[in-house]
């Protein structure tokens, strides 16, 4: 393969990534925007602070406090003081964030999956072999 056409292949894959991410993120109507469910999904694994979740979130301070201040607002996550760190809150989801997360996973789910049926027996096999290169050697 030339250096021209493994460029073009590395920019296709890219942008179906990108395609793909976008779609099962935005299709199924969703209760919350896709960067409030990031956040709910990164608090269903513990509290976190605030400044911990802009960095996992790869977010300014201030965005991430505007997002978590709409959650707390719908009642998904909870804010509570920190309990070694006076200056710090904590943040964690609730029982009704989890509902709302497993319904949009769920959404999501139902989305791919209704795609992926779709195929031929031998285009679900591709997509099971890319998705092993893609864990495997080039998420690795």
């Amino acid at each position: 393969m030339t250096s021209s056409s493994l460029a073009q292949l590395a920019s296709d894959l890219r942008l179906t990534c990108q395609q793909v991410s976008r779609r099962v993120r935005f299709e199924p109507a969703a209760e919350v925007a896709p960067h409030e469910v990031s956040v709910l999904a990164k608090l269903s694994k513990g509290p976190r602070t605030p400044g911990e979740l802009a960095e996992l979130e790869k977010i300014s301070a201030p965005s991430l406090t505007r997002t978590a201040n709409c959650l707390v607002d719908k009642g998904l996550i909870a804010r509570s003081d920190h309990p070694t760190d006076g200056r710090s809150k904590l943040l964690s989801i609730t029982d009704e964030g989890r509902s709302v997360l497993a319904r949009v996973v769920r959404a999501r789910d139902d989305w791919m999956f209704r795609k992926v049926k779709g195929l031929t027996p031998d285009e679900q096999e591709t997509l099971r072999q890319a998705i092993e290169v893609l864990r495997n050697r080039v998420l690795a």
